[in-house]
């Protein structure tokens, strides 16, 4: 019998496949010890009570967040993101977001719009950069919020939320930040860094499950719920609870996946995000450093003065992103992600609409020996194809 080869994992930008030991065995106890979160008073439901405690306070602690009941959890970060600008945005209200933004900022800006929100949508350069002078020039006396993405899931260009932020303060305005690509291998802090709302995905760099994610509310900023429903507190009122966090949170919440979040965090904290930052960008460079003599390859972005997270996004010459992404996966075991990357805007503006690009995406559980075999990979590929 022919033995499987190894796969190589460059996806992490979509999701971690390689997850800490810990935070499949924080699931499979929980699956079987947990009841209901705050569905009733013996130990097991109790039990799944305090876990999901900690786990709020566990984010918290990484992300920031004033306090632990400032945290919400979610599904994912598409539906923070619903959340938070559903949640705050009116017909009337004007919002700015950038080029750079994933569709799960501008759908939901998108259907805003069409229901009577004014929309400005700030340009990115052919370099993934942002010039911050063309977003003061959107602000308008009518503009609520400010949503913007803290690293390109495409590129991994990262920006200046920390400007970003004063910036829409000075108008009055409240900055939602993604934070999708970030949390985990970038430090943040909600608090000091003046953000209003903070999404968060639970599948990515926090090496949780799919399925979890999240939001931090400041102090005093109120987001009017997406769903309503069971709570299990104030069952005999006709409204939903106001108070954080089950304000945002209806029906029974994911209190397996958010153990094995807790789990991934508390690796993330143990590790380190300065150390696992460190590890990404010497990955990164390395295989750019690899790539660099390889004919026909284009590097996409880099044109940010904060750099970039693990993210090299390239094309070979005019081959099709999918062909070369196809080569790597069937022919190396090299996985990647190809495409469009559901971040339209900023293919336009990288002059890759057509294209796409092949993304590679690197994690703390890449190893620089992965990092050469790519690099060979793309050597002989574009030696056939180029």
């Amino acid at each position: 019998m022919q033995k499987e080869r190894h796969m190589i994992y460059f996806d992490n930008a979509a999701t971690t496949m390689h997850k800490p030991p810990e935070v499949a065995q924080a699931v499979a106890d929980a699956l079987t010890h947990f009841g209901g979160v705050g569905r009733g008073v013996h130990g097991a439901s109790l039990s799944a009570g305090m876990a999901v405690y900690e786990a709020r306070d566990t984010v918290a602690g990484l992300l920031g967040a004033p306090s632990a009941s400032r945290v919400s959890f979610t599904g994912n970060v598409t539906e923070s993101l619903n959340t938070a600008l559903f949640g705050l945005l009116s017909p009337g209200d004007h919002a700015i977001t950038t080029a750079a933004s994933h569709n799960s900022v501008l759908r939901p800006l998108y259907a805003l719009e069409d229901r009577g929100v004014q929309l400005s949508i700030a340009p990115i350069g052919p370099d993934g950069s942002l010039d911050l002078d063309e977003v003061e020039a959107l602000f308008q006396p009518n503009t609520r919020v400010l949503a913007v993405t803290h690293a390109s899931n495409l590129t991994g260009d990262l920006y200046d939320i920390d400007r970003l932020a004063e910036m829409a303060h000075a108008h009055g305005t409240l900055v939602v930040v993604d934070a999708a690509q970030t949390a985990g291998v970038v430090p943040l802090n909600a608090v000091e860094q003046q953000i209003d709302v903070l999404c968060f995905t639970g599948h990515k760099a926090l090496y949780g499950p799919q399925g979890t994610g999240g939001l931090i509310v400041a102090e005093g900023v109120e987001v009017a719920p997406l769903k309503v429903g069971g709570s299990g507190t104030h069952s005999y009122d006709r409204e939903h609870p106001a108070f954080m966090p089950e304000r945002l949170e209806a029906g029974t919440i994911n209190g397996h996946g958010i153990a094995g979040l807790a789990a991934g965090v508390a690796f993330v904290q143990r590790v380190g995000v300065e150390v696992i930052r460190a590890h990404e960008d010497a990955l990164a460079r390395r295989f750019q450093q690899g790539i660099a003599s390889i004919p026909g390859i284009r590097v996409l972005g880099g044109g940010t003065p904060l750099g970039r997270t693990g993210i090299v996004a390239l094309n070979l010459g005019d081959v099709d992103s999918g062909q070369v992404a196809d080569a790597l996966s069937v022919d190396f075991g090299i996985a990647t992600r190809a495409g469009a990357h559901c971040a339209p805007l900023m293919h336009r503006a990288l002059g890759t609409e057509h294209q796409g690009a092949v993304r590679f995406s690197f994690s703390w559980f890449n190893t620089e020996q992965e990092v050469d075999q790519a690099v060979a990979a793309l050597s002989q590929i574009a030696a056939e194809l180029g």
